[in-house]
């Protein structure tokens, strides 16, 4: 696995840093930030997915909140990441 940098939120304190990386070799984002609260996650489980999915969440799997800033690091669908500002 070699991990790619996308972008950090830049308005972020130094100890709490929303961040994104890109996994070069499977094409998966790797996103470090909030555990989204009880409510949001109540609200998640309340609008569901697709008819017939389960709502839970399972074990190794959590909702997180990711800052809107950082939309912009997310890569383009077909996993190119030249659409991503990388930021230090």
């Amino acid at each position: 696995m070699a991990l790619h940098f996308l972008g950090i939120d830049p308005d972020s304190p130094v100890d709490e840093s929303p961040t994104i990386w890109l996994d070069d070799a499977t094409g998966d984002l790797i996103i470090q930030s909030y555990v989204a609260d009880g409510s949001t996650v109540d609200q998640a489980k309340e609008v569901g997915s697709i008819p017939g999915h389960s709502t839970d969440i399972p074990p190794g799997e959590t909702i997180i909140r990711l800052p809107a800033k950082m939309r912009q690091f997310l890569p383009h669908s077909n996993g190119d990441s030249s659409g991503a500002t990388p930021r230090t």
